[in-house]
């Protein structure tokens, strides 16, 4: 028998698959995964045809440790690893993502995580392909 909390676990793994099939990263377009838990929250730009993580950020990271030194709250946190991740985007000349949410609900950390990335590039276009939480539902 499995516990309330591995019930969760696999259901939102369930649903990444499912948001998986659909989307993938490119080395123009590369995929901004999100992973969190419940105190950090973490960033991987992968390219998908290539099967290698471009660059990736976390709350642990020490360069944004010391971002987040004064930063109160885990949602504003996780809009500064939005942040940094999109400058480190942007220095490597990544100005497209398609943003995977890795099974979570597009709301709270994941979405700020996402605007602090897109706010980052804000002298640049602005292209983000998100994967719709009602797209996740059964029909």
């Amino acid at each position: 028998m499995k516990t309330k909390s591995q019930l969760k676990v696999l259901a939102r793994k369930r649903r990444h698959l499912r948001v998986r099939r659909r989307l993938s990263g490119t080395a123009e377009r590369p995929r901004l995964c999100v992973f969190k838990s419940l105190k950090h929250i973490s960033g991987i730009l992968v390219d998908d045809g290539e099967l290698r993580t471009i660059t990736s950020l976390s709350t642990l990271s020490p360069e944004v440790k010391k971002a987040i030194a004064e930063v109160k709250g885990k949602t504003a946190k996780s809009r500064v690893v939005g942040v940094l991740l999109g400058k480190k985007a942007l220095s490597l000349g990544i100005t497209k993502i398609a943003f995977d949410r890795g099974g979570y609900l597009f709301h709270g950390r994941v979405k700020a995580l996402c605007d602090g990335f897109m706010e980052s590039l804000s002298g640049t276009e602005k292209t983000a392909a998100k994967s719709s939480p009602a797209g996740d539902r059964k029909k």
